[in-house]
């Protein structure tokens, strides 16, 4: 030895350093697991059609059933915020399944996608607001300059399309004023499926994140979130089997003459044709994210 001794604390990083460490592992992690879902290229290449790209016509029917039977801590919360009522911004917002059970406290409503078309069938669901609805085609958090502040800002089933996650989650607390709501899958939706690709392809898929990698996040960003985790009730979000059958051979980049022996999986692994539920996504565990939000100001539109 020496003689040298370290001074208290000397060689240990500060508590801000240590803390920002391990959120930068954290998001790390996070990048890592959904780059991983990335498709080899020899598959995607076989095919002309995007297997991430739903038909709008499924977001439609989820939306409506929702609106006409709210249910679930996402909503209630969402709607507890709204007392009183108040401005709502709603990210990923789709055909409007967050912010359409809403409409009755809401006084001012904002939605981001990135899809117009989605944005045009919200808009025909929130004609309750003509003239208090502001539509921001693009994606968060580049759109947050165009989308005012709202009171609630709802974020329903986005956050695993993205990799890049710390920027979205600080432009939603900087978005809201009162409260931030988002609900996410306990796992990856598409984790249902991984059986699916291993038997068409050979292909072993991965197996997060998971919605406890956000709340990780959210903690390391020093973000005191509150959440529920719960199971959602499966819906009838498609027309018939058949249309389940479709849009599944296209996530799993299939071409159209293999559609029989999608159908034959479907059955194999439970499904019933005659209540055709999305094999992704469906009597999946469930969780609701709130946190206070940290905007000032009023909303344009109220």
């Amino acid at each position: 030895m020496n003689g040298e001794q370290a001074a208290p604390g000397q060689g240990r990083p500060a508590p801000a350093a240590a803390s920002r460490h391990v959120l930068d592992v954290l998001l790390d992690n996070w990048r890592d697991q959904l780059v991983a879902w990335a498709i080899p290229e020899h598959i995607t290449q076989a095919v002309a059609e995007s297997p991430w790209v739903l038909p709008r016509q499924v977001f439609a029917r989820r939306a409506d059933r929702l609106a006409a039977t709210p249910q679930g801590p996402s909503y209630w919360r969402a709607w507890s915020a709204l007392d009183p009522p108040g401005s709502v911004l709603d990210v990923g917002a789709g055909a409007g399944a967050a912010c359409i059970p809403l409409l009755a406290r809401t006084t001012a409503l904002t939605a981001v996608d990135a899809d117009r078309g989605m944005l045009a069938l919200l808009a025909e669901r929130a004609s309750a607001l003509t003239g208090k609805v502001r539509l921001v085609p693009g994606r968060w958090p580049d759109t947050a300059p165009d989308a005012a502040p709202a009171d609630l800002v709802t974020c329903f089933n986005v956050v695993y399309n993205v990799p890049d996650v710390l920027p979205f989650l600080a432009a939603l607390t900087a978005s809201a004023r009162r409260l931030v709501v988002l609900e996410l899958t306990a796992e990856h939706p598409l984790v249902s499926m991984n059986a699916l690709w291993l038997r068409f392809h050979g292909l072993r898929r991965p197996e997060g994140p998971t919605a406890d990698d956000v709340l990780a996040i959210l903690a390391a960003m020093g973000i005191q979130a509150g959440h529920d985790r719960w199971q959602r009730p499966p819906g009838a979000d498609y027309d018939s089997f058949a249309e389940l059958v479709d849009v599944t051979r296209r996530r799993l980049c299939l071409p159209a003459d293999r559609a029989g022996d999608v159908a034959e999986a479907l059955i194999d692994a439970g499904t019933d044709p005659d209540h055709p539920l999305d094999f992704g996504t469906s009597r999946r565990e469930v969780v609701t994210v709130w946190w206070a939000g940290s905007a000032a100001g009023r909303d344009d539109l109220e």
